[in-house]
C-alpha cells in the first residue's frame, strides 16, 4: 500500500489569551481542526503529541477521549511537528493510520507569570549539558554566540538581523490573532534592553499561551473533505548536536540537510516557493535557516533580508502571521508554522494572504540548531 497524504484541517486555540490548562487549549484546537476536516474524534486512529506530562501522547489521548492505533511523541524541540508530519505521512502511506491528529498546547506565558520554574526553559544539567551548565551557557547565549560568529565570518550586521524582527512585526499587523501588531523600526530594535549580546529584547521571540492542531488524512478521503486539501509533497529531517563543543560550524545547522532532502523529494526548488514559514525564536535563526534551505548562498543572508524581501508584498513572504517574534510562541512553535502555511495555500489568510500561493516551505528548528524538520506543502498534488 502506498497513499499520499493531505492536510485536511488546521486550527488554533484562543492564542495569546491567559489560560491555566494546556490540555484545555489542545482540546479547543483539536475540536476546531477536526470540524474543519469534517471529521469526528471517533474517526481519529493516529495521534502525534509531545510537550505534555510524563507520557505525552497517552495523556493527550485520554484527555481527548481517543484510542489511537498509531502514535508519535517525537521530541526534538521546535522541529518536532515538522518531523511528526513526515512520520504521519509515512504511516498513512503504509496503511498504519487513516486519520492522524497532531496537537500541541502550552501555557508558557501564564506559567512564567505564576513563577513556575520550568517556564524559564531550564534544560537541566544531565548528560552532555553537564559540561556547559556550570558556566551559565543559556539557550539564548548559544544563539547569540552563533550570531556573533556569522557576523565575524560574513560581515552580517546587527541592522540586518534587526530587519528580521521589523519584517515580522510588519506581517503581524494584518493578523488579528498576533500578540503584537504595532510597527517597529530597526532603531527601536537596536535600542532595546540587552538580553544576550548582540540580541536585544526584540531580537528574541515572545512568550505566549496557545495551542494548535492539524489533521492529516489519506488521499482517498479527499473527495469527501468539506474544504480544500493541502498536499504533503516532500519532507526531510536531520539532527546535529547537543553539546555546543560538538557543533562543527556555528554558521550552519541541520536545515542544510533537511531542506535539500525535502526539496528533492518534492521535486521542486527554492525558486519555486511562494511563501515560507520558518522557525524564528531569534532573528539569527531565521537568517541562517534561509541560507541553509537554499534561498540564498551561505553568508548572504544579511543582504537577502535587508530590503524587505520577507514582508507581505516582498519577493519571499516569510512568517506571514508575524512569526514567533510577533504573533505567538507558546514554548515551541513548529505546529503553528504548519497551520499558517495551510491557510496561505488555501487562500484563507485574509488581509495577509499571499496572492496565488501554491507552494510553501515550512521549516522547524529545535534546541540551538540541534534538529531540523522541513516540509514542502502544495495547494495541488504535484
Amino acid at each position: 500500500m502506498s497513499r499520499r497524504t493531505v492536510i485536511a484541517g488546521v486550527a488554533l486555540a484562543d492564542t495569546g489569551k491567559v489560560a491555566t490548562n494546556p490540555y484545555g487549549l489542545i482540546a479547543q484546537a483539536a475540536k476546531r481542526a477536526l470540524a474543519e476536516a469534517g471529521l469526528t474524534p471517533d474517526q481519529v486512529d493516529g495521534l502525534g503529541s509531545t510537550g505534555q506530562g510524563t507520557l505525552p501522547p497517552i495523556e493527550v489521548a485520554e484527555y481527548l477521549g481517543l484510542r489511537p492505533r498509531w502514535i508519535d511523541s517525537t521530541s526534538v524541540g521546535g522541529a518536532s511537528w515538522e518531523v511528526m508530519v513526515a512520520h504521519a505521512a509515512d504511516a498513512i502511506a503504509a496503511g498504519h493510520a487513516d486519520v492522524v491528529l497532531l496537537t500541541y498546547g502550552s501555557t508558557s506565558r501564564s506559567d512564567l507569570r505564576s513563577g513556575l520554574r520550568t517556564a524559564n526553559l531550564n534544560w537541566g544539567s544531565r548528560g552532555p549539558l553537564q559540561w556547559e551548565a556550570p558556566y551559565g551557557h543559556t539557550l539564548i547565549a548559544k544563539y547569540a554566540m552563533a550570531a556573533r560568529r556569522h557576523m565575524h565570518e560574513y560581515g552580517t550586521t546587527i541592522e540586518q538581523l534587526a530587519e528580521v524582527a521589523v519584517s515580522a512585526r510588519a506581517n503581524a499587523k494584518d493578523n488579528p490573532e498576533a500578540a503584537y501588531r504595532d510597527p517597529i523600526t530597526v532603531d527601536e530594535v537596536l535600542s532595546g534592553r540587552m538580553i544576550a549580546d548582540p540580541f536585544t529584547k526584540l531580537h528574541c521571540c515572545i512568550r505566549s499561551d496557545g495551542a494548535a492542531a492539524a489533521v492529516l488524512v489519506a488521499e482517498d478521503r479527499v473527495a469527501d473533505l468539506p474544504g480544500k486539501p493541502v498536499w504533503v509533497l516532500g519532507s526531510g529531517e536531520a539532527v546535529s548536536h547537543v553539546s555546543t563543543s560538538q557543533w562543527d560550524d556555528m554558521t550552519t545547522g541541520p536545515a542544510a540537510v533537511s531542506g535539500p532532502l525535502a526539496f528533492e523529494r518534492a521535486g521542486v526548488t527554492p525558486e519555486d516557493v511562494d511563501v515560507c514559514e520558518i522557525y524564528d525564536a531569534f532573528t539569527y535563526m531565521l537568517l541562517m535557516s534561509l541560507e541553509d534551505l537554499g534561498f540564498c548562498k551561505k553568508g548572504e543572508g544579511g543582504p537577502f533580508v535587508a530590503d524587505g524581501r520577507l514582508r507581505l508584498g516582498g519577493a519571499l513572504p516569510t512568517n506571514t502571521d508575524g512569526g514567533g517574534l510577533s504573533a505567538c510562541h507558546p514554548g515551541q512553535r513548529g505546529l503553528f508554522l504548519v497551520v499558517e502555511a495551510v491557510r496561505q495555500l488555501r487562500g484563507e489568510a485574509g488581509p495577509r494572504q499571499v496572492p496565488d500561493a501554491k507552494l510553501a516551505c515550512v521549516s522547524g528548528t529545535g534546541g540551538w540548531f540541534c534538529s531540523s524538520g522541513t516540509l514542502i506543502l502544495g495547494a495541488e498534488s504535484s
